[in-house]
């Protein structure tokens, strides 16, 4: 094959570098040149391309450490929160937050109120859980758990689908592509073949959460994990209208406050064992379950944690590398 000519590649190399391709363009021009840069124009502009790649991989570096000590700084906050002497009393559930695959602590005490109270079905039912990869569940998959998921996002539905095709396969997770809502929570509990009684519940759809824990009877479960709006503290009690199509719009407009979501859980049977660190779920215990285990007052001005978002923003929860599902076999 002839080999282009220089004026092509000389266009070539300059079309590469106003795209910002800098990395091939620098390659072109060092072809172009030869191993003796003679032409001066054309030495000039490989040093012009040479000092925005320079540059460029210099902001990324930069970009790379503020990152670093970004998590660092983040990590090290939480550290500091978990140390309040207000968090020191056994039974209060702060201070096991962890993170595997929930967006923030949920996975550390989730585990550790099963460790006071016992599994028993070990079944599940999330729904707001996007592609999966950051639920409240997920780690529970990778624990024995079955349970259900439903998504109303059709892109997330079959990201999941697609990711977690074993344990649907196998029957282990059952997949519910639906907006759920007041109207159809409990259709949705019988559509996933869910049974009367399970072990886990979380509500995390930044909206409708208190309306469709209020109309939910389906299934009772022993545990509820849901989202308040934190920046509400007891004893303000604010709750959304409903809106059975409404999405979350990014503004402070969404979900309820921790106060009218203990009332309601109360009325239902259920007592606030605690809130994550956030400020962003509350934990409830059905209260035959609750014995002396559990932090008291059982009360949202005892347990309430305020918004602390930033902790999220700044990477405190980081893990390492990006979150993924496949088949895994104990060694």
């Amino acid at each position: 094959m002839s080999r282009q000519p220089q004026t092509n590649r000389l266009a070539a190399a300059r079309i590469a570098a106003a795209s910002g391709r800098y990395e091939e363009a620098l390659g072109a021009y060092l072809e172009l040149l030869g191993p003796e840069p003679l032409n001066s124009a054309l030495f000039a502009e490989l040093l012009a391309v040479r000092g925005q790649l320079v540059q460029i991989r210099g902001t990324t570096e930069l970009l790379h450490q503020q990152r670093e000590a970004n998590i660092l700084a983040g990590k090290q906050e939480l550290v500091r929160l978990r140390a309040d002497p207000a968090l020191a009393d056994p039974r209060r559930l702060e201070r096991h937050g962890a993170t595997i695959y929930s967006q923030h602590d949920e996975d550390g005490i989730i585990a550790e109120i099963f460790r006071r109270i016992g599994a028993e079905s070990r079944i599940f039912f999330e729904f707001g859980v996007e592609d999966g990869l950051e639920c409240n569940t997920h780690a529970l998959l990778h624990q024995g758990w079955r349970g259900g998921w439903a998504e109303a996002s059709a892109a997330h539905a079959e990201a999941i689908r697609r990711r977690f095709r074993i344990v649907l396969d196998a029957g282990r997770l059952k997949l519910a592509t639906s907006l759920v809502s007041r109207e159809n929570i409990d259709e949705v509990v019988r559509a996933l073949a869910l049974p009367g009684e399970i072990d886990l519940l979380s509500i995390d759809i930044d909206g409708n959460d208190y309306w469709v824990f209020k109309a939910l009877e389906a299934t009772r479960p022993r545990v509820a994990v849901i989202e308040y709006n934190a920046k509400f503290p007891p004893p303000m009690k604010h709750v959304m209208a409903y809106q059975p199509e409404r999405a979350w719009a990014g503004t402070d407009y969404y979900g309820c406050s921790l106060q009218s979501l203990t009332e309601l859980a109360t009325a239902k049977g259920y007592s606030l064992v605690g809130c994550n660190i956030t400020g962003v779920n509350a934990f409830f215990v059905r209260s035959d379950l609750v014995g002396e285990h559990f932090a008291t007052p059982a009360t949202a001005a005892h347990l309430y944690q305020p918004p602390r978002y930033e902790l999220f923003r700044m990477g405190a929860f980081e893990t390492g590398h990006p979150a993924d599902f496949g088949m895994w076999v104990e060694g």
